[in-house]
């Protein structure tokens, strides 16, 4: 039996753990390494340059750690800033995230359609390349939040989040009233789908929350080839780029499949 693929998801913390769920549950087959440099974190405290000169030779160090079959930027900010680099100094297939705009743009009725994202994603030319490129008729607001990735970290963690301090965070997505008012809001930054049960409650009014990581799976299934069969060696590992020990193996087990992550090491 051939060794189950490594896929190997690297984000600045833990957001990413939406972007693995969903890859875990098109290819139970692979085993996964997931990578939080939590040592960096947040990546929108620091300069593009500082990012870059960051991310890409920690990324080389990882796929000589780990040959991975293929590499998930599951981070906007680092997507944004390094994938051109990142393809440029390695061989190995990436795939990145970002903010899902044509989409949500697409199937917006109302013609209002908000971006949620890091300060730095939104601020960033890529983005409002993509805006002009595939908003379609569509009014975009664009909200930078400081606080919400920050947030959502402390909820996993098991840390007593306020419903207030979300519920600022998300105000400025809601724009305009009756048949004009928003009706899509793009999750640009992957850690806020962690709150989304959350964000739903407090929503002023109901909106369609648009997450690229289900399109993120499918492009990494696309890219590996046909499935194998699921494999009891197929395991999964995750680091900390500041060697912290992760504590959570309950909490991260469902984004794992269910596999309890064996605690990894890489300097930083």
């Amino acid at each position: 039996m051939s060794a189950p693929p490594t896929i190997l998801v690297f984000d600045s913390g833990l957001g990413g753990l939406t972007v693995l769920r969903e890859i875990v549950r098109t290819r139970p087959d692979a085993h996964y390494v997931y990578v939080a440099d939590d040592a960096f974190f947040p990546y929108g405290h620091h300069g593009e340059e500082e990012i870059i000169a960051r991310v890409v030779p920690l990324v080389g160090e990882l796929i000589a750690r780990h040959a991975p079959a293929l590499m998930v930027i599951a981070c906007n900010t680092a997507s944004t800033l390094v994938m051109s680099h990142l393809r440029s100094a390695y061989t190995l297939p990436f795939v990145g995230t970002v903010p899902a705009i044509k989409p949500a743009c697409a199937s917006s009725k109302t013609k209002r359609v908000s971006v949620l994202g890091t300060k730095g994603t939104v601020k960033r030319e890529y983005t409002r390349r993509l805006i002009d490129d595939f908003a379609q008729g569509c009014e975009v607001t664009l909200v930078g939040s400081a606080e919400l990735a920050s947030l959502a970290e402390s909820a996993l963690s098991g840390n007593d989040v306020r419903d207030e301090d979300i519920a600022a965070e998300l105000a400025p997505c809601f724009v305009g009233d009756g048949e004009h008012r928003t009706d899509a809001v793009v999750l640009a930054c992957t850690h806020y789908p962690l709150l989304l049960d959350r964000l739903t409650r407090l929503a002023p009014w109901p909106v369609d929350w648009i997450d690229p990581a289900p399109a993120i799976a499918r492009r990494v299934s696309d890219l590996l080839g046909p499935a194998g069969r699921e494999c009891d060696k197929a395991g999964a590992e995750m680091i900390f780029t500041s060697q912290r020990p992760h504590t959570l193996s309950q909490a991260l087990m469902p984004f794992f499949g269910g596999r309890v992550p064996a605690q990894g090491r890489v300097s930083a």
